[in-house]
């Protein structure tokens, strides 16, 4: 099949990234995530991907996603009737990855022009529909049945969006259904501080917005929430000794890193409970 011309903006080559990120990582013999859902959909591509990459980014985004998906069987287990709200899940292939059965009904959320690229480059499954819309906008959870347990994923999507816009959609997602789960990537101030300076030396089109300190703070925004659960994905012994991988001095000094406060809290993955 020939491949589809894909125009986007700049401030949404980081889907593309991210996806080529678990592509390149499925083709590694010693696969994290083993995606050859995403590697067979950007064959249909025609997009220069090297020009964006950033090396590494096969680990670190493949180990983030490995980490969620077994949140999300866990959820899913003990859940088999489920709803799952995939939050900006741009060009994720997290529905096919985790192969929910004909119980779960599963909506991919994005801006238009993702979930354009996305009917393209994926096939239609059972229970599964893709919305394409902003997910702060308030509208779109009208036309998601409450009849079920929910779990909303939000990867790589949360320091795109305000702390008002955080907020709101989980307030939305919370006061709508009951019960449920949260589960998402938070970034700390440092680490936003420190993206966007790489970003604005980069020109790249993109900003970071919302950081999270003490993952408690947010149950006073959010009243229904509870935290169940808060990891520092960088002090992750898998990641560590994967981006540290054939060097004795590198694995000491990710392993000094990995009992630092500051670097532990960079990136968190964080699962609330409502």
């Amino acid at each position: 099949m020939e491949a589809e011309k894909v125009h986007l903006s700049k401030d949404k080559i980081t889907y593309l990234i991210t996806a080529y990120s678990k592509a390149l990582d499925s083709r590694s013999e010693d696969s994290i995530l083993g995606d050859k859902f995403v590697d067979e959909a950007l064959a249909k591509v025609d997009f220069d991907f090297n020009k964006y990459y950033v090396k590494g980014g096969e680990i670190s985004v493949a180990i983030r996603a490995k980490h969620l998906d077994g949140w999300t069987k866990e959820f899913l287990l003990a859940n088999p009737i489920a709803t799952v709200l995939h939050l900006g899940c741009g060009l994720d292939s997290r529905v096919f990855r985790i192969d929910p059965p004909a119980t779960v009904r599963w909506y991919d959320i994005d801006m238009p022009d993702v979930i354009e690229i996305r009917r393209i480059i994926y096939p239609e499954r059972h229970d599964y529909q893709m919305i394409g819309t902003s997910v702060t906008d308030p509208h779109w959870l009208d036309q998601i049945p409450t009849d079920r347990p929910v779990l909303a994923v939000a990867e790589g999507l949360m320091a795109y969006i305000t702390k008002e816009e955080v907020v709101g959609l989980l307030n939305r997602i919370t006061e709508k259904f009951t019960p449920g789960e949260i589960i998402f990537d938070a970034h700390s101030k440092m680490m936003n501080k420190q993206m966007n300076r790489v970003a604005a030396k980069n020109k790249a089109d993109f900003s970071l917005h919302w950081s999270m300190g003490d993952p408690h703070d947010l149950e006073k925004e959010v009243p229904r929430l509870k935290l169940v659960d808060s990891v520092p994905i960088l002090a992750l012994p898998e990641l560590i000794e994967r981006m540290s991988k054939g060097s004795q001095s590198k694995k000491r000094v990710g392993k000094m890193f990995a009992h630092l406060g500051f670097y532990k809290n960079l990136i968190r993955h964080c699962r609330y409970r409502f």
